[in-house]
């Protein structure tokens, strides 16, 4: 790393947020510590880190409630769950309010590191990304990538973080394959089975959201990936 990344982590077993506290210090990064969401929220709003881990499940205000809260005025910075749950839903649920990234308990600090410096490199300096237009159109829409919207005749959809990453590379492939695999990578952080199924819950809501024109289409190239129809 450049520059000393600094990290809000959050999290309420007082012992594994020492260790976890400890082992990022040693490797170079600054820790803000907060045991509950809501001293959280606060740390989050005093320091403006350049990184997030949350825990889930915590007193108070649990990890997804401060993540949407946070994602009301900050749609860029990094955000990792620490989960003891392994249902679907939940790490979908988690994807769906603005989520980067999350580890099952138990954990490596190792992979933590690996995870947090791969969102690190990706995450913009500034908040529109070089290469693209703030805002293009699909079809009838107009794709706000720098705000995460969707607008249709005035009418504007707010997007989650990785809806708006998944639409922006289906727009950049516009007409071509979007293959699964190095979409996967690039937002998902690897191309395993289950965050494949999470892309595809995520492809099938933004069906939902261009339906209104139908000249816009997702299409399904089987075992291949997916390509955005429009004009």
């Amino acid at each position: 790393m450049d520059k000393t990344s600094k990290v809000l982590l959050v999290e309420d077993e007082i012992f594994l947020a020492k260790i976890v506290k400890e082992s990022l210090e040693m490797r170079g990064f600054e820790v803000i510590l907060a045991s509950d969401g809501n001293a959280g929220l606060k740390q989050f709003n005093a320091s403006k880190p350049d990184i997030c881990v949350f825990d889930v499940m915590m007193p108070l205000k649990d990890g997804f409630t401060l993540a949407e809260e946070i994602r009301k005025s900050d749609k860029q910075t990094p955000i990792i769950f620490l989960t003891a749950k392994s249902l679907t839903d939940d790490v979908v649920k988690g994807f769906e309010i603005g989520g980067n990234d999350y580890l099952k308990k138990p954990f490596s600090i190792e992979e933590l590191i690996v995870r947090m410096t791969a969102l690190l490199k990706r995450t913009p300096d500034t908040p529109e990304k070089e290469g693209f237009r703030q805002a293009v159109e699909i079809g009838k829409y107009i794709f706000d990538i720098d705000k995460q919207e969707l607008c249709f005749r005035g009418e504007i959809k707010k997007l989650s973080h990785k809806e708006s990453e998944l639409l922006r590379l289906l727009y950049e492939n516009k007409n071509k394959v979007l293959e699964r695999s190095p979409a996967l990578k690039a937002i998902w952080g690897d191309d395993s089975f289950f965050n494949a199924r999470s892309m595809d819950v995520f492809i099938t809501k933004l069906r939902s959201y261009l339906k209104e024109d139908s000249d816009v289409e997702i299409i399904n190239i089987r075992g291949i990936g997916y390509k955005l129809m429009a004009e």
